[in-house]
């Protein structure tokens, strides 16, 4: 529950403060002064995160996350975004024969501490996560690197917390949510996904944007082998009650396609 405060500040430290805003990430004055004392709580952030980019080896993939847009690759700009509230650990996963991410992104590159995990196989978004489950030991972010997000992991961190639960998507309004697997809701709390609804008939326009917060205690949900979260995942902890939306309203551009690829190029705001 949060509490009104009143605060005496110094008119150039404000100034600094209003700075801060976008309206999108840091939405006002008193969001900005939130986010800075929950940077300065450090306890009280992310610290570890995971990239998805083991579908990199799928042979029909047709944009890779070595694209760039505005002079940086999108797994940059994801990392971007991570490094920015505050994740101290990343693991990436990639698949085989990507060594070169390796020498591009790293610790000295990047200023963080960053590991990999080579996938033989593809293994999808679930089986990734059982295959790494030694790095998952505390509430950790999960990332898809083919896209481009600007969200509020303070805030979402927050209210994944607030919540106890083992899973919160965060969750972005599309026009025409029929290409998406779309969030059926009940409150904060997800039902289901219904996969690829006719625009009229969706139960809503809220998708996965492809960034979760998740407790360990979410690896004895996924089974051995190639497995989807999406599909062998979210459905049981839906089931079992612990699994919850985070809607934001930052920018967010799905690329799937090389028109995609295009359409960010022209639209991405990028992260500061």
């Amino acid at each position: 529950m949060k509490e009104r405060i009143t605060l005496t500040i110094e008119r150039d430290i404000l100034e600094k403060i209003d700075n801060k805003v976008d309206g999108s990430m840091v939405k006002n004055r008193s969001h900005a002064v939130e986010l800075l004392l929950l940077k300065a709580m450090s306890s009280n952030r992310l610290r570890k995160a995971i990239l998805l980019a083991g579908g990199e080896g799928d042979k029909h993939k047709k944009v890779s996350v070595l694209d760039n847009v505005h002079e940086k690759t999108l797994l940059e700009w994801n990392i971007k975004l991570l490094k920015r509230y505050g994740v101290k650990e990343l693991l990436i996963c990639i698949p085989k024969g990507y060594e070169n991410i390796k020498e591009k992104f790293n610790m000295h590159s990047m200023g963080m501490d960053i590991k990999y995990f080579d996938e033989e196989y593809l293994m999808g978004t679930a089986g990734s996560l059982k295959a790494v489950k030694d790095f998952i030991t505390e509430t950790t972010a999960v990332c898809y690197s083919d896209d481009l997000k600007k969200v509020d992991l303070d805030d979402m961190y927050e209210f994944h917390k607030n919540n106890n639960k083992l899973c919160t998507i965060a969750l972005t309004t599309v026009d025409d949510p029929s290409n998406f697997g779309v969030a059926l809701m009940n409150g904060n709390r997800i039902i289901t996904f219904i996969e690829k609804p006719p625009k009229e008939s969706a139960p809503s326009k809220l998708i996965n944007a492809g960034v979760f917060i998740i407790e360990p205690e979410i690896l004895k949900f996924i089974p051995e082998g190639f497995s989807m979260i999406e599909q062998d995942v979210f459905p049981k902890l839906a089931k079992h009650d612990n699994l919850i939306g985070y809607v934001f309203s930052g920018q967010w551009l799905k690329i799937k396609t090389v028109e995609d690829l295009e359409k960010a190029k022209k639209e991405w705001k990028g992260i500061k």
